[in-house]
């Protein structure tokens, strides 16, 4: 069912650098460790996007290309860097980019949702064969994953971001344009030590 698709999945993701990743995290635990959690959370995502057959993934970087990662996937992964003023406008981007290379289905995640998985991911492809949106809402208020099945630039543009309603603001903007949209299951981010301490009691009850 997939495999009559072109997909492609958008991968947004911090050069992982001292005191650049994970500031609130490191705000608490210190910078060290922060960066610690962040390359966790790194090989948690790629260890995913390994598990995911017959799509395209394109890796997004904050700032500059990482050339240390040709042995890292089983299969080519595209390698950019993120091209815009503020999130939004980067995101429509990249979006932008695939759409025009003939993708029929784009989805972007961030690196930090450590229980995203392979599953979902597919899962979410599928969603995109009867609605034109798909979110995967995040406790926070945001989403850790956002997919369409063509261009909408309602979503990025003039858009307030890092707050409580992102994922209601999106929601109401697609209202406004009649387009239709899905729901993923609702997890968590890994943005402060309470959601990371959170994540491992889960990790440590679920072995």
């Amino acid at each position: 069912m997939l495999a009559e698709n072109k997909l492609a999945l958008i991968v947004f993701q911090k050069n992982p650098v001292l005191g650049k990743v994970k500031t609130r995290l490191a705000a608490t635990i210190g910078e060290h460790q922060a960066l610690d959690v962040y390359l966790q959370l790194l090989q948690h995502t790629y260890k995913m996007i390994n598990q995911l057959e017959g799509i395209d993934v394109f890796i997004y970087f904050s700032d500059y290309l990482e050339s240390s990662l040709d042995e890292v996937f089983a299969d080519d992964v595209h390698l950019r860097v993120q091209n815009g003023f503020d999130l939004g406008s980067k995101m429509k981007n990249a979006f932008d980019e695939v759409f025009l290379k003939g993708y029929d289905k784009a989805l972007i995640i961030g690196t930090d949702c450590p229980e995203i998985s392979s599953d979902l991911i597919q899962k979410a492809y599928i969603e995109l064969g009867r609605t034109n949106v798909v979110f995967g809402p995040a406790l926070d208020g945001g989403y850790y994953l956002l997919g369409m099945n063509q261009a909408t630039s309602v979503l990025f543009e003039n858009m307030t971001w890092s707050h409580s309603k992102v994922m209601e603001d999106s929601i109401e903007r697609l209202h406004q344009k009649n387009l239709t949209f899905s729901l993923l299951e609702k997890l968590s981010d890994i943005d402060n030590e309470t959601d990371w301490e959170r994540f491992k009691n889960l990790t440590s009850q679920t072995l």
